[in-house]
């Protein structure tokens, strides 16, 4: 069994039954799978490792020789990959279990060999996205800030929909104002997209506004407190 990807002749099979295994079989026209960690890879010139980091190496000791092997980690390096001729390619987009829309989104890329390197950016390419190459010593930095920029902002709405719900409202208020946050950051930069009363140096507001916390949800006071501090500091860089 093969199948073919892209514009070359490499046949692609992916590992690992999760979202992202399942999102990219869906995304990638002809890619098999997925398959479970234990295959071998036999049919098919390259193998794609969507499973648990901690998975990897063993998955890949598994495939035969003579074949790619990649992985869809972006905290992880090559060498978990062992002798093959390998590379990576890690999608920075969320995933649920709704699945995934790739187009647009950007893309870590790397590559044992210039060969292997070109392979992933095919892929990257084949997935719409937008793909820099990243160096075994950047990547805990790179999936760090990849980790504060979605899964942070998630547990911080999740914090502040727990305070709104103290007043009987719901998050459904607060989307909009998320999103043009978002967008604001995104066009701008955070020095000029900060808004707010820690931005004009009200501090009597943010006082209230700690104090409202202490009482409803004061679970989240420590939260609040580091994020005034964090934000104080970024209101000091914005140009004057």
């Amino acid at each position: 069994m093969s199948a073919q990807v892209g514009t070359g002749s490499v046949a692609l099979a992916l590992v690992g039954n999760g979202r992202m295994g399942r999102a990219l079989v869906a995304a990638l026209p002809g890619a098999a799978g997925p398959f479970g960690r234990g295959f071998d890879g036999a049919g098919f010139e390259a193998v794609l490792l969507a499973v648990p980091d901690a998975q990897i190496a063993i998955a890949a000791s598994l495939v035969s020789a003579g074949r790619m092997v990649g992985h869809c980690s972006g905290a992880l390096g090559l060498d978990v990959l062992g002798p093959h001729e390998s590379f990576g390619m890690h999608p920075l987009m969320t995933v649920t279990q709704a699945g995934a829309t790739f187009e647009g989104a950007g893309a870590a890329v790397a590559g044992s060999t210039s060969t292997a390197l070109a392979y992933a950016y095919r892929l990257a390419r084949e997935l719409g996205m937008s793909a820099v190459e990243l160096a075994d010593d950047d990547r805990a930095a790179y999936h760090a800030a990849a980790s504060v920029a979605s899964n942070f902002l998630v547990t911080l709405e999740d914090a502040a929909e727990t305070l709104l719900r103290t007043t009987g409202a719901d998050r459904r208020l607060l989307v909009p104002l998320v999103r043009a946050a978002v967008e604001n950051w995104a066009a701008l930069g955070g020095p000029q997209a900060l808004t707010g009363p820690i931005a004009r140096g009200d501090d009597a507001t943010v006082a209230r506004q700690r104090a409202a916390i202490e009482e409803r949800t004061p679970e989240l006071l420590a939260l609040f407190d580091t994020m005034c501090i964090a934000t104080r500091a970024l209101a000091t860089r914005r140009p004057r």
